[in-house]
């Protein structure tokens, strides 16, 4: 509860609150099936949590950004705020950052563990899991047929599958 109240007192609405603790549940389950590679299941498990405490604030493409000042300022490890910043989508490149109006830097997931509750997020419709087949057709609809986003999901599936193999 006390992680919980972390989110309450960030300012999160009860709805984005539920969304987080989905996106946990199911990044913690993801990363307890992974067998290639090192995960810190704890570290899935508090970056699900937390991945949009900046929502407290906006709930536009910046809320990643103002996640970080949040986390920061309640001092949370740089891996925790690693992944804050680079849940957004399966990623963003640094010229779609730009486009969006973000500082020109790559916002990908790079750790397991940053890829891990980025795929959780992706699969995550408010408190509610879908299918990877789902992911993708929001996608579509969201940014457009051939975004270079939904590439980076399909990458992010097969990748993360891969390692439960």
């Amino acid at each position: 509860m006390r992680e919980e109240k972390v989110l309450i007192e960030a300012g999160c609405s009860p709805g984005v609150i539920a969304h987080c603790k989905a996106v946990s549940r199911t990044a913690v389950a993801f990363a307890a099936q992974v067998k290639r590679v090192s995960v810190d299941q704890e570290l899935v498990r508090l970056g699900g949590l937390y991945h949009d405490i900046g929502r407290a604030r906006s709930h536009d493409i910046h809320h990643a950004l103002m996640g970080v000042t949040i986390g920061r300022d309640l001092g949370f490890p740089e891996p925790l705020l690693a992944i804050i910043e680079r849940h957004i989508g399966a990623g963003i490149t640094a010229d779609e950052a730009v486009r969006l109006g973000l500082p020109k830097k790559d916002y990908l997931p790079l750790t397991p563990e940053e890829k891990i509750v980025s795929y959780a997020d992706n699969l995550t419709k408010g408190s509610e899991p879908m299918s990877f087949e789902e992911a993708v057709d929001r996608f579509r609809k969201i940014l457009g047929p051939g975004h270079e986003g939904i590439e980076l999901l399909i990458r992010q599936h097969d990748e993360i599958q891969g390692w439960m193999k």
